[in-house]
């Protein structure tokens, strides 16, 4: 069936450089986000018609979009619009908001003895994340009303993450009686907070979020914790309607209940993201992949192999990670000198204090481990903070165990990426507030990511398990990853907002 689809993100599928000739080059967008909704787009078909709309990031991004006339097109032809939003605008809504205050909000992150503090700056703020979000609506309804949209599928929008709260209420109030045509999703890959946490926010901005995103048909997230947690805030802070459908197990693939605001009615679900398994192996078997492989075989020798990937990002709880593996070489001492610890990182908002902090500190730990532990013949840790996926890649496919311990996270697309490659079976140690809990419980070794003696002891179960064991349960996680590919998670939103959903 034909459809006309729209994606709103921040960052979209393709970015640009400026040469040293002066040219633009594009290449492809990275993150979980990116990778999911680009390869669920993919599996639509031709039969799909499809715009993806997002912020330029970049003077060489402000360049294309000022002088784009029907638009780019990614590597897979999709065609995508940039937005020329004002820099300073776009800074204080992408860092002052989007990163300052709502990501450490919606993952718990507040050093509250000192933060947040909402003074007459974060008005300022919020007055650009207001305009941030608009310019995304205007965007959207001018794409739904210059372009014909195909009667047999009509319109679906999806408005994805904490950037663009704001936008699926807009957006409704834009196109005005169309919007009854119109289906309008919104998707959180965060974590939501509870009540009590969610209410630091100013009142007027707390409720304004929720209000946005109840301008949509459906929100989604990818756990059920976070899609109740986001009903509770409903109700108690907008005394809006929750009706609770009974979980997972309710009516409608992923609906775990419905909110009624201002007269709109919004299904509130869990679509969880796993990967696309046959691309990603494909992927692995590329040859700079391959070559990361042997690099690393021969720098671990016979060792076992603990790994983690990761951006230095403040939740993935890197430092605990550290001191969980410095205290398994201190009391397991049987492991020193047979195991290496990959600790690869992703450099991650470097533009925030705290960031270049948090990365200091691992540089710092990780030097501190090695001085205390390492031998002529044995680096126990090797950290490497750049950006490399072909060799994120290997070091997932060799690993005996892969580490993934945050604090909060919405998925955790490596938690399922490592089982996926790996080529002898890998034990998971795994954050029981990562949102792939939810689905990996029963074959991973679960963890408190801030109790660093039983991440330790964790490890030690992980490098102690029988091959048979780590096998089985390799597998298991690999098919459990594999079950909910980007193209179902996709897919499952789109027929979400197909004409049986509930009237407003």
């Amino acid at each position: 069936m034909k459809q006309r689809v729209l994606v709103a993100s921040n960052r979209g599928p393709i970015s640009y450089q400026f040469g040293a000739d002066g040219s633009l080059t594009g290449q492809r967008g990275g993150g979980g986000m990116i990778a999911g909704v680009t390869s669920g787009l993919a599996a639509l078909g031709p039969e799909a018609s499809v715009t993806w709309i997002c912020a330029a990031l970049s003077d060489a991004d402000r360049a294309v979009a000022r002088s784009q006339d029907a638009g780019v097109r990614d590597e897979d032809g999709i065609p995508v619009r940039m937005l020329d939003i004002a820099p300073e605008t776009f800074d204080r809504a992408y860092n002052n908001v989007a990163n300052s205050a709502l990501w450490f909000l919606l993952h718990q992150l507040f050093d509250t003895p000192n933060q947040p503090q909402f003074g007459r700056g974060f008005r300022g703020d919020w007055a650009a994340y207001l305009a941030y979000n608009e310019a995304f609506a205007d965007a959207l309804t001018r794409e739904a009303r210059t372009r014909q949209t195909p009667a047999a599928g009509g319109l679906r929008v999806l408005i994805q993450d904490y950037h663009l709260c704001l936008a699926p209420r807009l957006l409704r109030e834009r196109l005005g009686d169309a919007a009854r045509d119109a289906g309008i999703a919104h998707f959180c890959h965060t974590p939501w907070a509870p009540p009590d946490y969610y209410r630091m926010l100013p009142d007027d901005a707390g409720v304004a979020l929720l209000d946005g995103i109840l301008g949509a048909d459906r929100a989604g997230f990818h756990a059920e914790r976070w899609a109740v947690a986001f009903m509770d805030c409903c109700a108690v802070l907008l005394g809006a309607d929750v009706a609770r459908t009974g979980g997972l197990d309710g009516p409608g693939p992923g609906l775990v209940g419905r909110v009624t605001y201002r007269g709109h009615v919004t299904e509130v679900a869990v679509n969880p993201l796993g990967v696309d398994a046959s691309a990603l192996r494909a992927r692995a078997r590329a040859g700079d992949v391959q070559a990361h492989v042997g690099a690393l075989r021969q720098a671990a020798g016979d060792r076992k192999l603990i790994v983690r990937v990761d951006r230095t990002e403040l939740s993935k709880n890197i430092l605990r990670g550290l001191a969980a593996y410095r205290e398994l070489l201190a009391t397991r001492p049987q492991w020193r000198g047979r195991v290496v610890h990959l600790a690869f990182a992703y450099p991650s908002r470097s533009s925030l204090a705290e960031y270049r902090a948090y990365t200091d500190q691992v540089r710092r730990l990780a030097l501190e481990i090695t001085e205390e532990f390492g031998t002529a013949d044995w680096d126990p840790l090797i950290l490497e903070v750049k950006d490399d996926y072909p060799r994120s890649l290997a070091a997932c496919a060799l690993a005996d165990v892969l580490l993934v311990n945050p604090i909060r996270d919405g998925m955790n697309l490596v938690a399922q990426e490592g089982p996926v490659l790996s080529e002898r079976g890998c034990a998971l140690v795994l954050s029981r507030e990562a949102g792939a809990a939810a689905t990996l419980a029963a074959d991973a070794l679960l963890v408190n990511p801030f109790d660093v003696t039983e991440t330790a002891e964790a490890l030690h179960e992980a490098l102690a398990m029988p091959d048979a064991e780590r096998r089985r349960r390799s597998a298991a996680l690999a098919a459990t990853a594999a079950a909910d590919p980007p193209a179902r998670w996709l897919g499952g939103q789109l027929a979400s907002l197909g004409p049986d959903r509930p009237a407003p």
